[in-house]
């Protein structure tokens, strides 16, 4: 039979490269759409998309498409039929969302709708969208897991998030046929081994990896360690890092899950270990081997202590879990960074 056809929304973005790599190596047909919103142009496609083909030999169907263009996605499903659509296309920085709130709700609100309003209309009724950790705000216990309460979140990113997984929900609620698999992610790091892509954040890096890399490469001066005064092992913020690729991996697990008609399910994606930022540094000075400068800054509106995922419900349901140690995030991560110094461009976006 033909390989199923799934429609990746943002596939040229850091995490949904790495998934168009799964998906093309687990047998799937990837059809990518992307706004560039994130994602830097090559010639006619991402820079992203160009490489995969390179590494994989083979061609991947892009179109340069915005969700708020709801007649261009309608002509989209009209010309392919979709098994299943992996949807990571949406802003996502913490910061900027309590800026420019109301960007952040027509973006990924009414960009959502879109999709599943045309999805609804041309009978594709699976579903993988792209959640996070943040829905879950202010942990009320560690670790946390599925069953902790969602909606609490101390950042419009973070509602947005929210507020799509509860679309969805009611959506499958309503429409018996509809599948759909919520993962929600905690921290993705690292890059694929080959070095060739990675996370290239446009401007000032608003992850605090990508910017520890930075600093390691010479493009920065010394990172900004926003607190040292939390109740953790050393005062910095502790966060659950995932490897991208293993993060990618649970989309394959996940669309497999979509074939036994599920209904609406949730995931955390994470590893179950928290390490803190100061922890990363030298883990990054390691992987680097180079000597990283930080400074103690003041805590950021929005930040949390401790945040670290119970990963074991995925296990069981999904048959996944992390492989990737650190020290291999941070090898791939340098990697990607050493080969790239300007990330997918010739130069360096300031």
């Amino acid at each position: 039979m033909a390989s199923q056809k799934v429609l990746v929304t943002g596939g040229a973005g850091f995490i949904g490269s790495h998934c168009v790599v799964e998906l093309i190596e687990a047998g799937f047909h990837p059809v990518v759409i992307d706004n560039f919103s994130n994602a830097v142009k090559g010639e006619d496609v991402p820079e992203s998309i160009r490489r995969i083909e390179k590494l994989l030999k083979t061609s991947i169907e892009f179109h340069k498409l915005d969700l708020l263009d709801k007649p261009d996605l309608e002509k989209l499903f009209e010309k392919h039929s979709f098994s299943a659509v992996v949807h990571f296309a949406g802003l996502k920085a913490v910061g900027e969302s309590v800026e420019q709130p109301l960007r952040y709700y027509r973006v990924n609100l009414t960009g959502t709708m879109n999709l599943l309003e045309v999805m609804q209309a041309h009978n594709v009724h699976n579903l993988v969208f792209s959640s996070s950790a943040t829905v879950y705000g202010d942990p009320q216990y560690l670790p946390i897991d599925e069953k902790h309460p969602v909606g609490g979140c101390t950042n419009p990113y973070g509602k947005t998030k929210f507020f799509i997984e509860e679309m969805i929900k009611d959506q499958c609620k309503a429409e018996k046929d509809w599948n759909a698999v919520l993962l929600r992610y905690f921290n993705p790091i690292g890059a694929h081994k080959s070095g060739e892509i990675g996370e290239d954040p446009q401007g000032i890096p608003n992850n605090l990896l990508p910017y520890v890399a930075q600093v390691a490469i010479g493009r920065r001066k010394h990172l900004s360690v926003f607190g040292n005064d939390y109740d953790t092992v050393d005062g910095t913020g502790v966060r659950d890092y995932i490897h991208v690729v293993d993060l990618a991996k649970g989309h394959i697990a996940a669309l497999m899950k979509l074939k036994e008609n599920c209904g609406c399910k949730v995931y955390n994606l994470g590893t179950g270990k928290g390490y803190s930022v100061l922890q990363m540094v030298k883990a990054m000075e390691k992987a680097s081997g180079k000597n990283i400068k930080y400074e103690i800054a003041p805590r950021r509106d929005g930040d949390i202590a401790s945040c670290y995922a119970e990963p074991t419900l995925a296990e069981k349901e999904l048959g996944w879990k992390a492989d990737f140690e650190l020290e291999r995030m941070c090898e791939d991560l340098w990697r990607w960074q050493s080969n790239n110094p300007t990330g997918f461009s010739k130069t360096a976006a300031s």
